[in-house]
Order: structure tokens, then sequence, then C-alpha cells
């Protein structure tokens, strides 16, 4: 069976990339974003598929072009993404969570108390 992110197209996953480099701090708001050349060659796609992602991050707010000089992280972009990614979080994981969690009868505190413990071991 194909691995589920074989089934996303690469300018998205190039894009998804740069937005956890985003997140982890590894690009700062207004520093400069590696160049599409170099996305390209890294990556060994062409440079269309590249500038599609690119562009999906500037029409979504997170980077910015300086004509000439190249694509930088936009300001607001952490918490543009922190808000989006939550926002999925909270679809994909915790309602999913919350339903499997009524089917064995957990009260929301022994569902707090059970988070709390995983959460604890993660430190």
């Amino acid at each position: 069976m194909d691995n589920i992110i074989d089934n996303v197209p690469i300018y998205v996953r190039i894009a998804e990339g740069i937005k956890d480099h985003i997140l982890m701090g590894d690009l700062k708001e207004g520093e400069q974003v590696i160049s599409t050349t170099q996305l390209s060659k890294e990556y060994n796609i062409s440079i269309a598929t590249v500038n599609k992602g690119i562009n999906m991050l500037v029409l979504e707010g997170v980077l910015f072009k300086k004509r000439g000089i190249g694509m930088f992280v936009a300001e607001g972009a952490v918490e543009r993404l922190i808000r989006e990614r939550r926002a999925v979080f909270k679809e994909q994981y915790v309602e999913k969570l919350l339903v499997e969690a009524k089917r064995l009868r957990y009260s929301v505190d022994e569902l707090q108390q059970i988070v709390r413990e995983v959460y604890e071991e993660q430190q």
C-alpha cells in the first residue's frame, strides 16, 4: 500500500516543509527563504513545481516576494500557521479522540488525567 504522503503533490510537500521550518523557528519572520533554484536542485524537481508551492505560501500570506531579491517569511506568519495547525489538530485528532473516549465511557476528568500523564511523560 502506498504511503499517504505519496498521494500529496510535491509542491504541497515543499510548502508544508517550509511551514514546518517556520514553526520550528529555523526560519524567522523577515528572514529570506532558500531560493527556488536551490529547492529545485535539492529535491531534484522542476522550478515550476517549486514556484507552485512558493506561490501557494504567498497567497496564504506566509511568504512575500521582494522583486529581484527573493522570498521572505511574512510578518505574522508564525501566528497564522499556529492558528491553521490548531484548527486542523482539533478536527483531525481531538474530535476523533473524543468520539472514542465517549465509546469507552471516559469522563472529562479521566480524559484530562490521561492527557496530563502522557504529556508529562513526553517532557
